[in-house]
């Protein structure tokens, strides 16, 4: 068993998942680092320290989810927090440009397959990690789950004309966001009487390889909402959705 609390992050081989796996590591946590691929999970985890160790995770592979939930149990004894990060916006092929990608996103003309691996990854990901790690969670003495989401899925701003990234809500990324929250939702009420608290995180408009670098945020602030929540103490709140600057509407 650890002494020190344990947090696992998805897709945290690479952007704003990196950036948190540092701050819960700087903040004396031990961290392990989520990543499909094992060796670019291993070089992440490299770069953050010893308290930061890979962990081979494709949230879309339910015997990757188990053998992961077992190997946390068998080596680390135990699991504090949980960061739902990995997240898609196109399932193409890669290095398609960002334009092309746009037009994946159209509701009229929009790929339904796209559609369909983007919420594999977004929704069902989320919904079957949190599944398999919620044994070490109950067990944890203050379990905390983080939801890396985005205001592209608020209902509120995607309905109100003067809205900026109005115009983006689309057939896939957006959609996900949103069944995102209310999953999130639906897991913070059931868990409402238990030691664990559910949560989105905003990151804002964070330049990473999802928007080709466009971003306005750097990921060292794109990680800090995820972070506060991560770390919140017994009278934080559970069930919201929130960025930097406070709530965010659903």
């Amino acid at each position: 068993m650890q002494d020190k609390p344990v947090a696992l992050i998805t897709g945290a081989n690479k952007g704003i998942g990196l950036q948190i796996a540092k701050d819960l590591a700087a903040h004396g946590l031990t961290v392990l680092v989520g990543s499909r691929n094992l060796e670019n999970g291993e070089a992440a985890a490299k770069s953050i320290g010893s308290d930061a160790h890979a962990l081979q995770l494709d949230v879309t592979d339910q015997a990757s989810i188990a053998a992961a939930a077992e190997r946390i149990r068998s080596e680390f004894g135990r699991l504090d927090v949980l960061v739902n990060n990995a997240g898609i916006a196109y399932a193409g092929k890669p290095g398609t440009p960002f334009e092309e990608r746009m037009k994946t996103n159209v509701p009229s003309m929009g790929s339904l397959d796209n559609m369909r691996a983007v919420f594999e990854t977004n929704v069902f990901g989320v919904a079957a990690v949190t599944q398999a790690m919620l044994p070490l969670l109950r067990e944890a003495p203050a379990g905390r789950v983080v939801n890396v989401g985005s205001s592209a899925g608020s209902l509120t701003k995607g309905s109100d004309p003067n809205w900026e990234h109005r115009p983006l809500f689309g057939l896939a990324y957006s959609p996900s966001k949103t069944a995102l929250n209310a999953i999130t939702l639906a897991f913070a009420n059931e868990l409402e009487k238990t030691n664990i608290k559910v949560n989105v995180a905003c990151p804002g408009y964070t330049a990473t390889d999802l928007n080709d670098h466009r971003g306005t945020r750097t990921v060292e602030q794109g990680a800090r909402e995820a972070v506060r929540l991560a770390l919140i103490g017994p009278d934080g709140p559970t069930g919201r959705f929130s960025d930097e600057d406070g709530p965010v509407p659903w």
